[in-house]
């Protein structure tokens, strides 16, 4: 089996057309082939996740990447659409009890056991409708609200499955670091955005910038600067945007000394390399216009083995709440757990 597909080749035997019919076991084999052949900062199934949970945390990947998928890479804008409401009607069909999808077919049974509601993956489904008809963004609480459907769903899925506790406090804790996960993917990726998608989620509240998009396609193409001014003018954006970021990150922290041992490290992984992310790019001087800053392979390594380490030998600790920038001396896993951050 391929693991790594193109959507449209995929579709061909998965899809409205045609959807073959695998065992249980088959596509939960599909979803874990999924979840290991796409590129993230960091694999969805790390050594981390509990070993029972697994398949389920493939399951709900699975799900994610390919309504991510069928909104970036299914065609037109109708096309990408129609896509989408298919997979919500498949969506229905499984919650219903009758799973057709491969994902689905894997999913039927993560949602019986862990009691999960339809809302976070049709929010998500939502999501990425919006982005059919919406690639441009007049403020920041309107990204904000896309945030709100697009990460913060994932989050409350992942506390689901790991058997946190089902709370307005929890879920709003989580919602924060994973609207700052979502914002500094959005400042990683302003260039790739606009070149792949002809998608800006740069505020235009903040972007003060004359001829901006236009600028920015031309630098982002060739690699440089178009001009003498737009480099100093789009770090000055981009900076802004990152110090707003910076206080979703710190209030999010307040959940992981919440957390029972066995979850916290997996939510401090991507916590963690998040948190990277904004640092490296600060590193980088905001220049996401022409660079995109990401995890090598040694630091996402290192953020595994210590998270790993740490859950076998954790001490609790304090310290700054500011994470250190890449490359600089972390602070230990237990001072990020007891209520700082940590990357």
């Amino acid at each position: 089996m391929d693991a790594t597909p193109t959507i449209t080749e995929t579709l061909r035997q998965y899809g409205p057309g045609r959807c073959d019919r695998l065992t249980p076991e088959q596509a939960r084999r599909w979803c874990r082939a999924l979840a290991h052949g796409h590129y993230e900062n960091f694999s969805v199934l790390s050594p981390l996740v509990p070993r029972e949970l697994t398949d389920d945390f493939a399951a709900v990947y699975a799900f994610c990447r390919w309504a991510d998928d069928l909104g970036d890479e299914g065609g037109e804008p109708a096309e990408r659409l129609e896509l989408l409401s298919w997979w919500r009607d498949e969506l229905h069909l499984c919650f219903a009890g009758e799973p057709r999808h491969p994902v689905f077919v894997a999913l039927a049974d993560t949602v019986q056991r862990h009691a999960l509601p339809i809302e976070p993956f049709d929010n998500l489904i939502a999501a990425f409708e919006q982005d059919q008809s919406v690639a441009r963004y007049e403020t920041w609480e309107q990204v904000l609200d896309y945030c709100r459907r697009s990460a913060d769903p994932v989050g409350r899925l992942v506390l689901m499955l790991l058997g946190e506790p089902r709370t307005d406090d929890m879920f709003g804790r989580s919602d924060r670091i994973c609207t700052a996960l979502q914002l500094t993917n959005h400042w990683q990726d302003i260039a790739r955005d606009k070149l792949e998608r002809d998608r800006i989620y740069v505020p235009q509240d903040m972007n003060g910038i004359e001829d901006f998009e236009r600028r920015l396609e031309t630098s982002a193409r060739q690699g440089w600067a178009c001009d003498r001014s737009f480099l100093a003018e789009s770090r000055a954006v981009v900076r802004t945007l990152v110090e707003r970021t910076w206080p979703l990150f710190d209030e999010g922290a307040t959940l992981l000394p919440l957390l029972q041992p066995r979850s916290r490290p997996v939510v401090w992984l991507f916590y963690a390399g998040g948190t990277h992310i904004l640092r490296s790019i600060e590193a980088w001087n905001y220049e996401t216009v022409i660079h995109r800053p990401r995890l090598g392979a040694v630091t996402k390594l290192g953020l595994v083995a210590r998270a790993w380490v740490q859950t076998r030998f954790a001490r609790r600790a304090t310290g700054s709440k500011r994470p250190q920038a890449p490359g600089s001396d972390p602070k230990p896993l237990s001072t990020s757990m007891a209520g700082g951050d940590a990357a």
